[in-house]
């Protein structure tokens, strides 16, 4: 799904999450704990895994690494002591030594219950164990995330789509777009039907003025590189403008995807982007076809008097009207399914069993060329979206078909990045954190089942405003010697607060001239905090707020107030099946007056919806939510959506090209790697 940018601002339907733990790593031959299953698969239940939780460290924090080498740096304490002696040396050794690297990993339509220390244990691999997570006793963890995938990642930068109007005019940070953020803040939320950019060609995407996380960790004077997913568009005006591309939001290095996976990408899958347009538009051309050939053959029979010319500008206008919609519908492929290395396209169409391949080598490279210097890395994940393209490696290997392989080969991906990190001596100066855009696509499916991720107990996936399988994701984190191992933390957070977090450790500040939704989980990871600093989270369904959620930190209860929820078709299902994804208004949801009432801390599955006869606080409950619901839309103003229909059009002269346009074709240029 993914793919989401990260935005600062905060109308956001605020991704929640949980921390997870991470430690110190695992021998490659120990025990693995985690895996994906399908529904109703076998030995599905909860497994004991032993999550190893982080509490992150602020720069300059006691006990936090001296330097890039921490254990080097206990035992130099005193040079460093007479050196801070000497006038103006420790504010600028200060100032440098507490910069860690700064890994994000964000996968795309990964379901919290793929991982085996949520619950699950029919995959080999884990991306627990490859972040060194002996196996314990299963623990929780989440994270509120993105409806739909944006730029994955881009999405921490802007973190879950908010609702229509925003708070301020510049996007937090900067992870993966498919991701997934502050949408609404930027006004890349759900417009005319569309929730997500169709075209590499469209004029819409992340704006000018959003300042991404990226970007103040540039400012700060850290190497910044994209490697995956961006989707928050390319182009404004001109084929070379790039004004919605990473570099110019704050990012130095790019290599990867400006669009998404789709189906369209491989040869042999049903279409995807915008399909009904594209079956409605392809019927019509038939229709006028075939009455221009009527009166034709009417002409000919002497049936119809009416002259050549006629019939000949007839025929000319279906075959125009044909050609202007084939242009772009007809090579989706090829103008979607590309990839480049900073502003070059370096292959088109990309050729999907090399593509992950070439993603890990550029990550392996990005590390090796920046080990001397501070860098952040947002490795923005293809997987697991479908088409869940596998390499043969992996194909056939696990107990859930292609997903399960696909998540297996993620697995294997994420052990060789942080690998390169060890073995390039950056463990324990490196923050990595590990998550996913949202919830697993339950819609996700063809001829031979499921195709999409499983979400545990929760109810809901994907593109779902408000229920919990659509907003809670893993949440992993690892600083070997400065994050506590063994912490698991079960609080309500956001993805909104990567984007405050990563500007902390990173020595920056957030912006002061707009409202920002996220808060800095460092002291929730150090320890110094006991609880999160959300009270109150809002899930937005594109514009439409779906549901808010109440952490009750005095007496811990966690409430959660739904307004609106999707239909599930068939009636009884769990998911909008027939559908991409669940809609966000219309007949496709019911509104709920008064509305329903959950309590998380005692119902996570959304089961048994209290009532006054249930619940003695469910009036107090429902009425204190709805202030702060009131309270937040106060902060919200209009902003230029993103996603008007003039924006998502395919346009020609914003296509991204290699070669001379309309014949736009290259192949990989090798194992180049640019520094």
């Amino acid at each position: 799904m993914g793919a989401c940018t990260p935005v600062s601002r905060g109308c956001a339907r605020a991704p929640r999450k949980q921390v997870c733990r991470i430690g110190s790593r695992k021998p490659r031959g120990g025990r693995r704990c985690g895996g994906v299953g399908g529904t109703g698969a076998k030995g599905r239940g909860p497994r004991s895994c032993a999550p190893r939780t982080l509490a992150a460290m602020a720069p300059g924090a006691p006990g936090a690494p001296g330097g890039r080498s921490a254990p080097a740096a206990r035992h130099s304490w005193w040079p460093l002591l007479l050196l801070c002696l000497l006038p103006g040396t420790c504010p600028l050794k200060a100032a440098n030594a507490f910069k860690p690297n700064i890994l994000l990993i964000m996968a795309d339509d990964l379901g919290i219950g793929d991982l085996g220390c949520y619950g699950n244990s029919t995959l080999r691999y884990s991306m627990l164990v490859v972040l060194g997570v002996p196996e314990r006793r299963g623990y929780t963890a989440l994270n509120d995330a993105l409806k739909i995938c944006k730029p994955p990642l881009l999405v921490t930068t802007s973190f879950q789509s908010p609702p229509p109007s925003s708070r301020g005019s510049s996007s937090a940070s900067s992870w993966r777009v498919s991701a997934c953020s502050l949408l609404c803040s930027t006004g890349m939320e759900a417009h005319d039907g569309y929730r997500a950019l169709q075209w590499n060609g469209a004029s819409g995407g992340l704006p000018e003025n959003e300042t991404t996380f990226a970007r103040i960790l540039q400012q700060q004077g850290y190497a910044t590189g994209l490697i995956g997913k961006w989707h928050q568009g390319v182009n404004c005006e001109s084929r070379t403008d790039h004004c919605h591309h990473p570099l110019n939001h704050g990012f130095d290095y790019f290599y990867g995807m400006p669009f998404t996976l789709v189906n369209d990408c491989h040869p042999d899958r049903p279409p995807e982007v915008d399909a009904t347009t594209r079956a409605k538009l392809w019927l019509s051309t038939q229709m006028a076809a075939l009455a221009v050939l009527t009166i034709a053959v009417g002409k000919v029979c002497g049936l119809i008097s009416v002259s050549w010319k006629v019939v000949l500008g007839a025929a000319s206008l279906v075959l125009l009207f044909f050609v202007s919609w084939y242009a772009s519908f007809g090579f989706v492929r090829r103008w979607n399914c590309i990839l480049m290395r900073n502003h070059d396209v370096t292959e088109q169409p990309m050729d999907l069993e090399r593509t992950t391949s070439h993603m890990l080598r550029e990550a392996v490279s990005y590390i090796e060329r920046n080990k001397h210097q501070p860098f952040l890395l947002f490795l923005s994940l293809l997987h697991v979206h479908i088409p869940l393209v596998t390499t043969k490696q992996f194909l056939g290997k696990s107990q859930h078909g292609l997903y399960g392989d696909n998540v297996e080969e993620m697995d294997w991906l994420v052990g060789e990045v942080l690998n390169a990190i060890e073995e390039n001596g950056l463990k324990n100066t490196t923050f990595t954190y590990f998550t996913s855009d949202h919830g697993g696509h339950l819609e996700a499916r063809d001829e031979r089942g499921q195709l999409g991720g499983w979400n545990g107990i929760f109810r809901g996936g994907k593109g779902m405003g408000g229920w919990e399988g659509g907003i809670r994701v893993p949440g992993i984190f690892r600083w070997p010697g400065v994050l506590p191992a063994g912490r698991v933390i079960h609080e309500p957070t956001s993805l909104m607060d990567v984007f405050p977090t990563v500007v902390q450790l990173g020595g920056g500040e957030v912006p002061q001239d707009r409202v920002i939704d996220g808060r800095s989980l460092v002291p929730l990871l150090r320890g110094a905090a006991e609880h999160s600093a959300h009270e109150f989270l809002f899930h937005y369904c594109g514009k439409y707020l779906h549901a808010a959620r109440w952490h009750e930190k005095d007496s811990g209860r966690l409430w959660k107030v739904h307004y609106l929820t999707p239909r599930f078709h068939p009636k009884g299902a769990g998911a909008c099946y027939g559908r991409g994804v669940c809609p966000c208004s219309g007949d496709g949801v019911t509104q709920h007056s008064p509305p329903l009432l959950f309590e998380l801390s005692r119902d996570p599955s959304e089961a048994r919806p209290l009532s006054p006869g249930s619940e003695p606080l469910y009036h107090m409950v429902v009425a204190r939510v709805g202030e702060a619901v009131e309270q937040h839309r106060k902060t919200l103003s209009p902003v230029p959506t993103q996603f008007s229909l003039s924006n998502i059009i395919w346009k020609p002269w914003l296509q991204p090209c290699c070669g001379t346009f309309p014949f736009c074709a290259c192949g990989q240029d090798g194992d180049h790697s640019e520094t």
